[in-house]
């Protein structure tokens, strides 16, 4: 008997998408649209991996709307198509319950806003590529404005920029409990000796304070250089854990309750010697000036360059829910070297 086989879906095109700036005048973000309605991102992402990695590097952030996506599950099936390897141990943001590897934002407060930060920029290992997508957008506000790090790191008094890549960051970390997650979680095990041996194998020192608290310190790059195309980039979390940037009752509230170095975070010039206020805020009006912002809508999947490009979050009205996936999984060590003359 003859057999016939059905024929084959054409090959996903390049042409099958429009990729161009958001906004005319500016690098980032770019927006990725279909050219018709029937492309699928899932396939398109997987034969044009090459196309992807060329226009992320030159946007740092690639906005893709209007590819019919309304689930957790159809936002991790696109994420695993663009980045294949996506990483499920972060223990930074609470498990996203309808997918395996996906997140749910950081809880925080909706009438606070979160400051910019490169994702896990503050640990011996990061990733390249974070990803959020929109479930639901707010009624007003929750948008996730970015910043590109190449942009920064051009705007910086010179001096500082000298300080900054000359000393790097000391990250300090106190797990105190019912303030940050709780060490278990964050290390994924109970028990002292697998943290004790991870921090060391992570370059981390780490010690258990008479409050039976863990304290992690490491050491991190504030300018570092791009893996793979040697820009000079400012990667940090800063904003995340000075204490210059928490709200001034609250810092006042957490100063009397922990001596300076039992405070749940805080940060420091990589010799130890304190970065001083008015720095921080110095950065802070750098950062409200160069970041872009766009409104979120129903079903949007934003990727972004992690070294490239860091983000925030500005408080919101309404549910809203946006999860997170990342991966490309980088060791700090591995950055190239600054060789800054």
């Amino acid at each position: 008997m003859q057999t016939f086989e059905a024929p084959s879906a054409p090959a996903a095109s390049a042409t099958d998408v429009r990729i161009e700036p958001l906004f005319a005048d500016q690098r980032m973000p770019g927006i990725v649209t279909p050219a018709r309605p029937s492309v699928s991102l899932v396939e398109w992402a997987a034969q044009n991996r090459g196309l992807l990695n060329e226009k992320i590097l030159h946007h740092g952030c690639l906005l893709f709307r209007g590819f019919g996506l309304k689930s957790e599950q159809d936002f991790e099936k696109a994420a695993g198509a663009l980045c294949p390897t996506l990483w499920g141990e972060y223990g930074d943001l609470p498990r996203e319950t309808l997918g395996e590897k996906i997140y749910g934002s950081t809880p925080y407060p909706q009438d606070k806003s979160i400051l910019f930060h490169n994702e896990a920029s503050h640990t011996p290992r990061f990733p390249l590529r974070q990803f959020f997508f929109c479930v639901k957008a707010a009624a007003s506000g929750g948008m996730t404005p970015i910043i590109d790090c190449r942009d920064i790191v051009k705007k910086l008094d010179p001096a500082l920029f000298k300080e900054f890549a000359e000393k790097g960051l000391l990250y300090v970390r106190n797990f105190a409990e019912g303030i940050d997650v709780p060490w278990q979680k964050f290390f994924h095990t109970e028990d002292r000796a697998v943290v004790e041996a991870k921090c060391q194998a992570d370059g981390m020192t780490c010690e258990w304070t008479e409050a039976d608290t863990l304290r992690v310190k490491a050491k991190a790059p504030a300018i570092a250089r791009h893996p793979v195309t040697g820009e000079l980039v400012f990667f940090n979390q800063i904003q995340l854990h000075h204490v210059a940037c928490l709200e001034p009752k609250l810092r006042a509230a957490m100063e009397m309750m922990f001596a300076p170095e039992d405070l749940p975070r805080n940060v420091y010039f990589g010799d130890g010697s304190p970065i001083p206020d008015e720095v921080v805020a110095s950065l802070g009006e750098l950062f409200e000036r160069e970041c872009k912002t766009f409104q979120w809508q129903d079903g949007d999947l934003v990727m972004v360059d992690n070294v490239l490009v860091s983000h925030a979050r500005t408080p919101y009205q309404g549910p809203r829910k946006i999860v997170v996936a990342m991966g490309e999984m980088f060791d700090a060590v591995n950055l190239p070297p600054l060789a800054l003359a």
